[in-house]
């Protein structure tokens, strides 16, 4: 089916108190397996390329957003494309062009003062070219190799006072929240700050959204959909899955070479986990 946008996709999440969840995705296994999963629970999805995975294939994004975007147009749930973690302004403005219809702006690792100054001119850019904008305020972690932050640290988790003034002054159309989630866990054991939430999704009218959701377990994910958010990020449990089948393809037949035999498994583990994750967010939270 056609392209739709990821700013639709998180409207119609918020109207059934939901959320969408949105995969990052690097190779062409991970594109297929992230519609193969959501096509297994009929349920829409975002496909996310980051600035870093632009950075390994070579500093080009056409070719994964063309890929994107031709299983997004064969896939039988709707798909949106998005660009995640953009510092480049130069990489902003390829995302019309190249086929997303949103953006995750990261200005985050900046003063406040920067970080908004930094995240208006985006947001002033991207609706002129009729883009849906994301942001990010207090620090989620994990990002490029850097270690978590202490949970407790000045400007770790999001200020509500400081992020209704931050949405406001910015004009973003959703804002990435910090409230314990980490970036690039490999283990599930996040502790997800509830009473946070609650108080930002009291205090803000547009989306909030999820980073670093690999290391949330079930029931603290459910639970922060139940609390307000709308847009759930997903990259490293997709990693986790498929070097995992892989390694266990290739320690069962050493003489495997041909690419497809592993790859193959590796895909279908990560559609496998993209259809577990789908299914958690729509769990209801335990009471």
């Amino acid at each position: 089916m056609p392209l739709v946008t990821t700013g639709e996709l998180v409207r119609r999440a918020a109207a059934a108190h939901g959320a969408v969840a949105a995969f990052n995705i690097i190779t062409l296994e991970h594109v297929e397996a992230v519609v193969a999963g959501a096509e297994s629970v009929g349920c829409p999805v975002v496909l996310q390329v980051s600035e870093n995975a632009v950075r390994f294939r070579h500093g080009r994004l056409l070719p994964l957003a063309r890929a994107a975007a031709a299983a997004a147009e064969r896939a039988a749930v709707p798909v949106a494309l998005h660009l995640d973690h953009v510092q480049s302004d130069q990489l902003l403005r390829q995302a019309g062009s190249a086929g997303f219809s949103s953006v995750m702006y990261d200005a985050s690792r900046l003063p406040y003062q920067e970080n908004l100054a930094a995240t208006g001119a985006a947001a002033d850019w991207a609706h002129s070219q009729g883009l849906w904008i994301e942001a990010e305020l207090g620090e989620v972690g994990g990002k490029d190799g850097r270690p978590p932050l202490d949970a407790h640290a000045p400007g770790a988790r999001t200020d509500p006072a400081r992020a209704r003034a931050f949405v406001a002054d910015s004009g973003v159309d959703a804002l990435a929240v910090a409230i314990g989630s980490s970036h690039a866990m490999t283990t599930r054991t996040a502790a997800l700050d509830h009473d946070l939430l609650k108080r930002l999704s009291a205090g803000l009218d547009v989306p909030l959204v999820l980073h670093g959701s690999s290391g949330v377990p079930d029931d603290e994910l459910t639970a922060a959909v139940a609390g307000g958010i709308t847009k759930v990020n997903v990259g490293t449990a997709l990693n986790v899955a498929m070097t995992g089948a892989i390694r266990e393809f290739l320690t069962a037949h050493p003489e495997a070479v041909d690419p497809r035999t592993y790859l193959g498994v590796g895909r279908e583990e990560m559609a496998r986990a993209v259809a577990r994750t789908i299914r958690t967010l729509l769990r209801p939270a335990s009471a």
